[in-house]
């Protein structure tokens, strides 16, 4: 019998428990039992706590929830110097957005900045002190009195070991894997099938058929079921065996085999939405990116103005042709842009449909052009490109068309780059793979290190990188 019904209970919900509101509570307590102290400590002459120090405390707690939340804090409980260290984090985040707050609303000299220092310092250690309190109890206490609930993973990828290895290294989470259930072997990749190593990991205990039957035998309670995307009948078949098992049965749905890009889980209305591929830049990041190229473009061409113009001479009195070379590139999404490079070049006409990359001792190349090529300045004028919009100061480098279309045919996942705007810099070119790509695997290396970049997008990193191409703007590929 087939269900057509949708049920209007929200699929995709945060779990809540007991322990996470406790610390939650003994958080919020301490935020404003030092924030209480110290201001008695500091005006007892007034006796009471002010209202500009009420707003802020109010404040205060208000941006902790959504910065705590964004770090996770009360939903890992893994090493407890991780914990320390996120806890860390969130609590200067928290700080950094109080004070730019403070000076947006012109309210800095209401406040006393040795209160807030000391609120700082205090404020963490009496968090991560309570922190280690409550875990200490919670061990001792509730961890000891409870039974482990007894699990099986259905599937045999790394993502079904790597599973077993998060949930046996988390006490906290209350389960004991009892060992692994095979599912057919034509439903499980050569590249996923169990890495030699720890003696300690649990046995295969049987094949999927014997699911209802490992159940009963090891009083399990728990089923955890690791399918690659194309054993949803696997999955749909250990489901209905499993449902007069009065076992819980959590699918985890193995995407790791594709190349993903920028993944994540969402909802809408309720409904889980695994994302497999989406560009980084949505809603705010987007802005975020577009302010950061604005800003830094407009101080760089600043900076670089006196070497642009001593490059466009250079190149102008080196050889008969324009100074600028325009060529169609490719760019977020696909869409079509002209480049801006100085000329390096001799002015030619290429081969009708080819495109010949340029070469060491390439005789294409001018004197002028030999030597910006080498330090990189020829593609200073790209900045004018990241003022229109087209490109941005790091991504993806943009390859011609003709490339585009070569490499496409070889590499599968060759367009995922094409997610965000492309780069006059990028995380490729800062490791030195850049320049003639002579064999396959050498724009194999490139295309990762362009989709790792996408994966990892953020602020840090683009800095990070323009930082590191102060360093590697000459090269071996550089010709």
């Amino acid at each position: 019998m087939a269900y057509t019904h949708i049920n209007s209970k929200a699929l995709l919900q945060r779990r809540r428990n007991l322990s996470n509101i406790v610390q939650q509570v003994l958080d919020g307590a301490a935020v404003i039992g030092v924030t209480w102290w110290l201001v008695q400590h500091h005006f007892y002459h007034i006796g009471r706590i002010t209202t500009p120090y009420i707003i802020m405390l109010l404040i205060l707690l208000g941006v902790l929830a959504i910065t705590y939340d964004k770090f996770a804090i009360y939903r890992s409980n893994g090493r407890f110097a991780n914990k320390a260290l996120d806890l860390l984090k969130a609590w200067t985040l928290t700080f950094l957005v109080l004070v730019v707050l403070a000076f947006l609303a012109k309210q800095t000299q209401v406040y006393s900045r040795y209160l807030i220092g000391e609120l700082y310092v205090i404020g963490y250690v009496a968090q991560l002190f309570l922190h280690t309190l409550f875990r200490f109890f919670y061990k001792k206490i509730i961890l000891h009195s409870q039974q482990n609930e007894k699990v099986l993973i259905v599937g045999q990828s790394r993502l079904a070991y790597y599973l077993q290895h998060k949930i046996s290294g988390n006490p906290w989470m209350g389960e004991q894997v009892i060992g692994f259930v095979r599912l057919p072997d034509d439903d499980i990749p050569a590249s996923g099938r169990k890495a030699p190593g720890r003696k300690s990991d649990p046995e295969i205990l049987g094949n999927i058929e014997d699911l209802p039957a490992l159940i009963d035998q090891y009083n399990i309670s728990m089923v955890y079921i690791v399918t690659p995307l194309k054993s949803s009948k696997a999955l749909e078949n250990a489901y209905i065996n499993t449902l007069n098992k009065h076992v819980a049965i959590h699918w985890v749905p193995d995407i790791f085999s594709l190349r993903l890009v920028n993944h994540n889980v969402k909802e809408i209305s309720g409904i889980p939405v695994i994302t497999l591929s989406e560009t980084p830049l949505i809603g705010t990041r987007l802005l975020l990116k577009a302010i950061e190229d604005k800003v830094l473009s407009i101080l760089i061409l600043i900076a670089i103005s006196p070497i642009l113009l001593l490059a466009a001479i250079a190149v102008k009195l080196d050889s008969p042709g324009p100074i600028f070379f325009r060529q169609n590139r490719a760019g977020w999404s696909g869409k079509s842009f002209k480049i801006w490079k100085f000329r390096s070049m001799y002015v030619h006409q290429e081969e009708t449909g080819k495109l010949k990359q340029a070469e060491k001792n390439d005789s294409r190349i001018t004197r002028v052009g030999g030597f910006i090529r080498r330090t990189s300045l020829d593609e200073l004028p790209q900045i004018f490109n990241v003022l229109a919009g087209d490109m941005s100061l790091v991504g993806p480098r943009p390859h011609a068309v003709q490339h585009d279309e070569e490499y496409s045919q070889r590499i599968f996942d060759y367009f995922a780059r094409h997610h965000i705007k492309p780069g006059i810099t990028g995380l490729a070119q800062v490791r030195g793979l850049r320049g003639e790509t002579i064999e396959i695997d050498q724009m194999v290396h490139r295309i990762e290190s362009d989709i790792e970049y996408i994966n990892n997008w953020s602020i840090w990193l683009d800095i990070s990188i323009l930082f590191r191409t102060v360093f590697a703007f000459t090269g071996k590929g550089a010709y």
